[in-house]
Order: structure tokens, then C-alpha cells, then sequence
């Protein structure tokens, strides 16, 4: 090889070096910056990772009465229940209707721990999809209704309590066949072996399938009652409510908007709530004074609002009951008022 040859490789290795050597104290001293320390400790902080994408996973919900769900939740994501309606356009009509729902009376967490001796709320039971089958008969209903046999287990939990005299609501999950059962109503006969009820409806949670038109369901409305409960495991495991809410009005009008399938009215006036009708808290009203449990349910208000689904005391918040409630705390909820809320833009009202 000639001088000149010779000459030309060495000068190609060392400008390779040196470009070697200052990628290596720029990639030191990089990572130096990213690794930082803490200020705190003096402790150096690790260097940043890569996000990764990770399909979510969500847990198989619970079993029992009042089991968590694990943050699964009902119905599609597309679904009404499941729909952000914090910007959604305002009824025209929002303040008369807030005004006969009662724009000074205030809102009632109608849950919490015990209330004249029974859990105080609206209570559930998840169960397996091995769950054996009991027997249903309807009475006021029962055109209106889902036929039975429903996976009811002998110790399914009843609204009020096995001697309660209202609404008497029994509802249960199947967590395998992810599809919810609903009696209005409800008393066990022959030590639970069968049940009777007023009226009973059943839901497919996978699809966003409704109730027949004009039916009504375990609720006024035709709605489905538990994606509408205040739920603990919601509040304090996932702390979020990621669906809309529940609600009653002391006079309804005869007519219902969508989701809703049903009236229970014959009260024409257009200044009172349908059943469906959707409410949503003021986007500014203040929340940063309440405890981060009731901000939980808040939230859910501002972005999901709550349906009219049922007659009953105005505002009543419907949840369901748990020993773990602090009743103190959710009664800081009666310091919100009918005026706080307003009326989400409706469809069209069905009067037939």
C-alpha cells in the first residue's frame, strides 16, 4: 500500500474515533439530565421509560351482595348510561322544568348504611353463571315483563329489607353471562325456592338493546336501575363513576324521552320532567369544599348528569346501601339545591 493509501486510512479511523468518542459524552450526558436527582433525598431518580401499550384488563367483578365490579362497567361504551354530556346543549325549557322539580329543594343521597332498621338504598347481588334458575310469576305486569326463571339466590338481598313495604326492588348480576335481572316489587315464596313480583325486566349488559317501546321495566321509566346506583366500590376503588345516575321527581309528565320507554303520568303539562329526562350539574358550581368521596359523585354529575326514572321525593339520589358509607359525609349532598342543576337538551317526547 502506498504512503498516500496509508496516509488516507489512518485519517478515516481517527475522525471515526472522534465522532465515536463525542456521541458517547452526548449520550452520558444526556442521560445524566434525564436521570436528574431528587430533591428530596439527593437519591438519582431513574431515567424516564417508554411508554408502553398495554390492552387493558379488567378483573372478573365479585360475588355477593354489594360485590365490586373491579371497575367493569355496564352496557357498551356508546351506550346513553355511558355518554359525556357535560357540553351537550341546554334545554330550551330547562328552568321551568328544574323549577317544578323544586330549584330550592335540595338533593338526598337516598343511600347510605342502615335507615329504620334495613340497608338504607337500593341493594345487589352479583352471582355466577352457574347460579341455579327460580321460578318467576308477575302480577301488575307481567305483559310487560321478561319471563322468568331468573338466577335469584335464596339469600338475594330486598329494597327495605324482608319486611319492606315500598318498592321492594331486587336486582342480580350474572358476572358470566354479564347480563343483569330486575323484579319490582319482589317476595320469595316457599323460603325463596320461587319469587313473585310486580314486574321484571332483563338486560343484555353487552348490547345497547332497549326495553320494547311503551314497556315499562323493574322501574317507571323502562330504565334499568342498577347502572344509576351510586355504587363504593366505584366511589372509593375506582374513584370514578363512569355512567350516568339515577334520580326521582315528585310529579312526572305523561311522556317519555329516550332511553326511557315508559310513563307513569296523565299529566300533560309540558313545564313537568318526562321520564328519561336527563339533568347535569353546573359545570360552575364549586365542588373543591367537599370531601373527595362526595367529589367522586359530583364529577359523575357535571359529565354523566342523572335520569328521571321514577315519581317519588324530589331529588332523591338513588344509590346503593353499604355499611362502609359515612352517612355524615353523604348527607353534605343536601347542601346542593334544584337550581345548581340544569336540563340536557331532549329529543322528542312520546306521549303514547
Amino acid at each position: 500500500m502506498s504512503k498516500e493509501n496509508r496516509f488516507s486510512w489512518l485519517a478515516f479511523i481517527a475522525v471515526g474515533a472522534l465522532l465515536l468518542i463525542a456521541l458517547l459524552l452526548s449520550s452520558s450526558a444526556a442521560e445524566r439530565e434525564s436521570i436528574g436527582t431528587h430533591a428530596a433525598t439527593g437519591v438519582p431518580t431513574p431515567p424516564a421509560t417508554r411508554p408502553r401499550t398495554v390492552a387493558a384488563s379488567v378483573p372478573l367483578p365479585g360475588r355477593g351482595p354489594g360485590a365490586s365490579l373491579h371497575g367493569k362497567r355496564p352496557f357498551p361504551s356508546g351506550n346513553p348510561w355511558n355518554q359525556d354530556i357535560s357540553n351537550s346543549p341546554l334545554d330550551p325549557n330547562s328552568a321551568n322544568l328544574i323549577k317544578s322539580i323544586g330549584a330550592d329543594d335540595r338533593l338526598h343521597p337516598d343511600f347510605g348504611t342502615v335507615w329504620n332498621g334495613a340497608p338504607n338504598g337500593i341493594p345487589y347481588i352479583v352471582v355466577a353463571g352457574t347460579q341455579p334458575l327460580a321460578p318467576v310469576s308477575f302480577r301488575s305486569y307481567g305483559g310487560e315483563s321478561d319471563p322468568g326463571p331468573y338466577p335469584v339466590p335464596r339469600d338475594a338481598p330486598v329494597e327495605g329489607g324482608p319486611n319492606g313495604t315500598g318498592d321492594r326492588h331486587v336486582l342480580v348480576i350474572d358476572r358470566d353471562h354479564w347480563k343483569l335481572y330486575e323484579l319490582f316489587s319482589a317476595s320469595p315464596v316457599k323460603s325463596a325456592a320461587s319469587w313473585v313480583a310486580g314486574s321484571g325486566a332483563v338486560f343484555d349488559l353487552n348490547s345497547n338493546i332497549l326495553r320494547p317501546e311503551g314497556w315499562t321495566s323493574a322501574d317507571a321509566a323502562g330504565l334499568p336501575i342498577f347502572p344509576g346506583l351510586v355504587r363504593y366500590d366505584e366511589v372509593f376503588e375506582q374513584r370514578e363513576i363512569k355512567h350516568a345516575l339515577r334520580f326521582t321527581v315528585g310529579r312526572s309528565r305523561r311522556g317519555y324521552v329516550y332511553p326511557a320507554r315508559h310513563f307513569a303520568s296523565g299529566d300533560p303539562d309540558p313545564n313537568l320532567p318526562p321520564m328519561g329526562m336527563r339533568v347535569r350539574l353546573k359545570s360552575s358550581f364549586d365542588i373543591s369544599s367537599y370531601s373527595a368521596a362526595n367529589q367522586v359523585i359530583l364529577r359523575a354529575l357535571k359529565k354523566y348528569g342523572m335520569f328521571v326514572a321514577d315519581n317519588g321525593p324530589g331529588w332523591f339520589l338513588s344509590g346503593a346501601p353499604d355499611p362502609r358509607w359515612s352517612n355524615d359525609d353523604l348527607g353534605m349532598l343536601k347542601n346542593i339545591k334544584g337550581f345548581n342543576f340544569e336540563v340536557v337538551r331532549m329529543g322528542p317526547v312520546v306521549t303514547r
